[in-house]
């Protein structure tokens, strides 16, 4: 090359110089110019599971997020796999009771503090399993099984109807009065106490005067009763 162009050793080795840093920045270009494989984002493996035929996995939500009040399950269950029941009538604790899916009736009353003494539960299915959202009433007359068609028929599921046909206030025995939810031995006398000091009550109304009887449980008894 240096008899065909006539070039001096000093240009020839600059010339070789210049080309072996072409060829070396060329090779880096390719090198990083090359294809690498990249994994494809959680939700369209979902996806691509799914048309598979495979199972899709959760995706877990932003963290610190958990789910609303109104988020269920298909189960019915809220979330942690819990069911929210009412226990009214003749328990030591009535009112709204959190348990675990599965749970069956009895569970139900022991969480309430157990059935109250002389309570009637023959007719009470303890080993129905519970499902969210329904009442579970304790002891009351006339009972009944719950509606056809299974658990939240028309409603919620109620283990015990309730009174046949109002209660007089006005004749009415402290046994009679012990069907009517949330009224027990004590509070029934007080009923009838309150009668024979004023002649009698001319409304239902004025139960709200009777010592013990708040503003819920009158709720619970007014429309099962009658002056």
């Amino acid at each position: 090359m240096q008899l065909r162009c006539g070039l001096e050793p000093r240009a020839l080795g600059a010339l070789a110089v210049v080309l072996v840093g072409a060829a070396v920045l060329a090779t880096a270009h390719f090198w990083s110019a090359r294809p690498e494989p990249v994994r494809a984002p959680d939700r369209v493996t979902e996806a691509a599971a799914v048309q598979a035929g495979g199972p899709a996995t959760p995706q877990a939500g932003p963290p610190g997020l958990t789910p609303g009040p109104g988020a269920v399950s298909s189960s019915g269950a809220t979330p942690g796999g819990r069911i929210v029941v009412d226990v009214s009538g003749k328990v030591h604790r009535p009112g709204i009771q959190y348990l675990p899916a599965g749970s069956r009736v009895a569970d139900a009353l022991r969480a309430a503090g157990g059935v109250r003494a002389g309570a009637d539960v023959t007719a009470l299915n303890r080993a129905r399993v519970l499902t969210d959202g329904e009442q579970v009433a304790v002891g009351f007359v006339g009972a009944a099984p719950p509606p056809a068609g299974g658990p939240g028929a028309g409603g919620a599921a109620v283990g015990q109807a309730g009174p046949a046909a109002p209660v007089s206030l006005g004749t009415a025995t402290v046994e009679q009065l012990e069907t009517l939810p949330g009224v027990g031995p004590v509070l029934a006398q007080h009923i009838i106490d309150y009668r024979t000091e004023h002649g009698g009550y001319r409304s239902v109304d004025e139960l709200r005067e009777v010592n013990g009887i708040g503003d819920r449980r009158f709720a619970d008894i007014r429309p099962l009763v009658r002056p």
